[in-house]
């Protein structure tokens, strides 16, 4: 199973240390693992795939199989510190209702998405006529897991639209060594991925 570490580095940067999380789309578990490692969280994860759970089992972390779709009513209000979707609110059927129910159960949400406004997404459809595959959206249109392609101008708006409050933004784009750079002017134009800190107004 391949996962993508995309701007692992600043969702550890973000996490207070001891907090109480929630991965949902944890995948193999390594982000939950870097969590418990370098800011001793504790740390729970939801993924859909029997194969991503087996993964997280044998690295000892805390994880069972759900689709995040379908709501997360085994959860409490207020259960975590913080609630994680790190490259998954693009592959959920009805993204508002999965950051509402983020919110419900989490004081605070950390949010990470491929940012499809990025220029040169913008210019390969422009001039190809196609939608962008790259190394940063490495899929075909057919067999792409991202179901809602979207912009970090588009979750500013659904801000308003849901109403929630953004608490600090971290928009990066990555280098070839794989290190996350964060992009200040022009995000929307300049960063590959959205970073949003989001809490309940």
């Amino acid at each position: 199973m391949e996962e993508l570490r995309i701007g692992y580095n600043l969702v550890v940067k973000a996490v207070a240390y001891g907090s109480k999380i929630l991965d949902l789309g944890c995948g193999d578990g390594e982000l939950l693992l870097l969590l418990q490692k370098e800011k001793r969280v504790k740390g729970f994860g939801v993924e859909i795939s029997e194969e991503g759970v087996s993964l997280c089992m044998e690295k000892g972390l805390y994880c069972y199989q759900a689709d995040i779709d379908e709501g997360l009513s085994d959860y409490k209000n207020d259960s975590f510190d913080v609630v994680i979707l790190s490259q998954t609110i693009q592959n959920t059927k009805v993204p508002d209702y999965v950051i509402k129910e983020v919110l419900r159960i989490g004081r605070q949400a950390i949010i990470t998405f491929p940012n499809f406004g990025y220029y040169r997404n913008r210019f390969y459809l422009l001039f190809r006529g196609k939608m962008p595959v790259n190394k940063h959206l490495p899929y075909q249109w057919y067999d792409s897991p991202n179901i809602h392609l979207m912009t970090i101008d588009d979750m500013r708006n659904m801000a308003d639209h849901i109403g929630f409050e953004i608490i600090e933004e971290k928009n990066f784009s990555v280098r070839n060594d794989s290190s996350s750079v964060v992009k200040t002017f022009m995000p929307n134009f300049f960063a590959q991925y959205g970073f949003f800190i989001i809490k309940r107004k």
